[in-house]
């Protein structure tokens, strides 16, 4: 088997790119680990996206797909898009393209997570909310599931 660095980045890359979706700042990362120099890996990812061989947008869209499939909100998978350098826009279309329905997922987590009972009371039903919270639900999400009226009497 040949090394990477008898491998040129742009192979490298392919290799890459055949297991599975990466952002270019993956790639970037991955191919510096690698050896490459900076101004290699640039022209070997300017060509991959002109190919069509790699794409944020692609990358996006089935990052969005799998973590909702997790149960993972709106709000945290945007943040972890933005962590993996993707562009503000791009994750905007990733977001709103998704077919699952953001509510309907938070719904089907809820109920599985905490059971159909309402919770018993204001301290448990802000438990709820931070846990929905911290998966990356909206506030509007939430309201509609841990509704006020919900809670039982103390």
């Amino acid at each position: 088997m040949t090394s990477a660095k008898q491998r040129s980045p742009r192979e490298v890359a392919i290799g890459l790119l055949a297991r599975r979706e990466h952002a270019q700042a993956e790639l970037r990362t991955k191919l510096r680990g690698r050896g490459f120099t900076d101004a290699e890996i640039a022209q070997a990812l300017a060509e991959l996206r002109a190919e069509g061989l790699q794409s944020d947008d692609r990358y996006a869209e089935s990052y969005v797909r799998s973590r909702a499939e997790r149960s993972y909100g709106p709000v945290r998978i945007g943040a972890e898009l933005r962590q993996r350098e993707i562009d503000a826009d791009c994750i905007e279309r990733a977001l709103a393209e998704y077919e699952g329905g953001w509510d309907e997922n938070a719904r089907r987590y809820y109920r599985r997570h905490f059971g159909s009972a309402p919770p018993a009371n204001y301290q448990e039903r802000a438990k709820r909310l931070r846990h929905m919270q911290q998966r990356g639900f909206g506030m509007e999400t939430l309201r509609a599931l841990t509704d006020v009226d919900d809670v039982a009497d103390d």
